[in-house]
């Protein structure tokens, strides 16, 4: 685009109708729009935009010296006797019956070679074409020099090819020509298919009432009148219209003084630029509206869908796993040592999930390098597969989060907004069950009160341990008749039957009271866990869905900016 920008301002200087720098700027915004809109807007409501690109940068880069005007009008109008009046040769085949030719005449005044690439480009052939000016017109022809003047083919021809090359040649040429004649200047064809579509390019067009010899002055008159009235129907009021016949030469004054007018300011190619710019901005108005802010996606959409994500990855599972994981790992190392033995044996809850208590901790050594365990690959867990409410709710989830994002903006982006809210939908089962594997439960922490009701309760059991074998051994002593043993006395009660009840009662008195304990200490873990996890989820949420959507508001916003740019005037 760079490229166009530059040849713009080369060829624009000294312009007091057509601002170089900002039809360059408005060209530039144009291809910054295409880009931001192309992978998400339909291509036929682009067409037209690559088109102009594309054709911009072609006229711009040939000759800026030459105008290339065409004759267009329906059979029998006359025009190719005006084009043969007007290169005072005849060089055009003349028919009342058309169509004498599919192929456009075009007639150079002034070399033909410089013109050559430009009429390569129009797509006339070198056969059609001729050169004017030669060394017998001393200054007649000058004030017409860099005229490239074209006869296009009948618009309402009964061939389809003839029809289909008008349209292509409209397209490309700098200035158009409408010739009508006395009895069909009012044709709807003409007035609803061409000249009400050229309403952006008045200051290129001008429309010639042809044949006008066979009319008397005050007939000629009536019939100007009544086709500016048309013409301003069409948007293309202020038109230059004029009478014109190819059998009286002073009839063609008016057209040859306009013609070399657009010759000598040289810039009906970037009038109609300018003029294909301002069409091609009217039409892409209905793509753009009101502004859109990449978080549009407000917090309740975003909770729902990390709601809907929870439920789908098992987040309320692994909780409730690590609540037990909690009990397991407390009674374990506060319970009765004489049963811990028994409560090891079974597994831990969360474990059975394949989800290790711990992840994340020590995945980064101390100076923040990661270490080979967080490098390897995350094993899945076991945590049940979503089921069918559940994948529903997540995709009624995802497309909430699309139609908020499109709620303020043209229906247009609806479909991208969606197609990149379900983008990821596929990746998402693996990238939740890793999040949920890869969440820092913060299970690895012992409690230091576990430490001390556990070193408290292996006292407890070695003064019991004592008491009995101290019980023991005077049981044996008495057996063997040896003398027997004296205990000392708490009371009325032995210590060795003190150490043993009193260790075995408080140490199972300890357990219960630590119950409760134990379970509020649960369900802490588990809260502590749900929210973890629903954090990590709701990453997920906003990688694999809110993201792609943003970058499309993203592409909206820039669009926006783009557009404005591209209509200003």
């Amino acid at each position: 685009m760079s490229s166009i920008v530059d040849r713009v301002k080369r060829a624009l200087t000294n312009d007091d109708r057509v601002d170089a720098r900002q039809l360059a700027e408005r060209l530039e915004a144009l291809q910054r729009f295409l880009r931001v809109t192309d992978p998400y807007l339909p291509d036929n409501d682009l067409g037209a935009a690559h088109t102009l690109v594309e054709r911009a940068g072609g006229r711009l880069a040939l000759s800026q010296d030459h105008t290339v005007v065409a004759l267009a009008g329906s059979t029998g109008s006359g025009k190719s006797s005006l084009f043969n009046a007007l290169a005072r040769l005849k060089l055009s085949p003349v028919g009342v019956r058309r169509p004498t030719t599919g192929l456009a005449h075009a007639v150079v005044w002034g070399p033909l070679e410089p013109a050559n690439r430009l009429l390569d480009w129009v797509g006339v052939l070198p056969r059609q074409r001729f050169i004017r000016e030669s060394a017998l017109d001393g200054d007649d022809e000058a004030a017409l020099r860099g005229l490239v003047l074209l006869d296009l083919p009948d618009f309402d021809s009964v061939e389809q090819s003839h029809r289909m090359e008008v349209d292509r040649l409209l397209g490309l040429v700098d200035q158009v020509v409408w010739v009508v004649d006395p009895q069909k200047y009012g044709d709807r064809i003409l007035h609803n298919a061409y000249l009400k579509q050229f309403k952006s390019h008045a200051d290129v067009t001008i429309v010639v009432l042809n044949q006008a010899d066979r009319l008397n002055p005050t007939d000629t008159d009536l019939v100007l009148t009544d086709l500016k009235r048309l013409l301003d129907e069409d948007g293309l009021g202020g038109v230059p219209a004029m009478a014109t016949s190819a059998k009286q030469p002073g009839m063609l004054t008016e057209l040859r003084e306009a013609l070399e007018k657009t010759v000598a300011e040289r810039q009906a190619a970037l009038r109609r630029l300018s003029g294909d710019v301002d069409t091609v901005g009217d039409q892409l108005a209905a793509t753009i509206g009101p502004p859109a802010a990449e978080d549009e996606v407000d917090r309740a959409t975003v909770r729902q869908l990390t709601e809907a994500l929870a439920n789908s990855a098992g987040v309320p599972a692994v909780a409730a796993a690590t609540a037990g994981s909690y009990r397991h790992r407390a009674l374990a190392n506060t319970g009765w040592p004489l049963v811990r033995g028994v409560r090891k044996l079974r597994p831990d809850p969360l474990k059975r999930l394949h989800i290790r208590p711990s992840t994340g901790a020590s995945a980064w050594d101390d100076v923040g390098i990661p270490t080979e365990e967080s490098l390897a690959p995350v094993p899945r867990t076991s945590v049940p597969e979503a089921d069918a409410a559940q994948k529903s709710a997540v995709g009624l989830s995802v497309r909430a989060v699309a139609d908020r994002a499109a709620a303020p903006i043209p229906e247009i982006w609806a479909p991208a907004l969606n197609a990149a809210a379900r983008s990821k939908l596929g990746d998402l089962p693996d990238a939740l069950d890793r999040a949920v594997a890869k969440t820092d439960l913060g299970m690895d922490r012992k409690p230091l009160w576990w430490t001390a009701v556990g070193t408290l309760q292996w006292l407890l059991t070695i003064a019991a341990v004592g008491g009995l074998g101290w019980l023991l051994a005077g049981y044996a002593v008495r057996a063997l008749g040896l003398p027997k043993l004296d205990y000392p006395m708490v009371g009325s009660v032995p210590l060795p039957t003190l150490l043993l009840l009193g260790g075995l009662l408080v140490g199972l008195l300890l357990a219960l009271l630590l119950r409760p304990i134990v379970n509020a200490g649960a369900r802490r873990a588990q809260r502590r866990a749900e929210q973890k996890l629903r954090q990590s989820v709701t990453e997920v949420g906003r990688e694999h869905v809110v993201a792609p959507v943003r970058e499309v508001l993203n592409a909206y916003a820039q669009a926006r900016e783009a557009l404005t740019v591209v209509r200003s005037e």
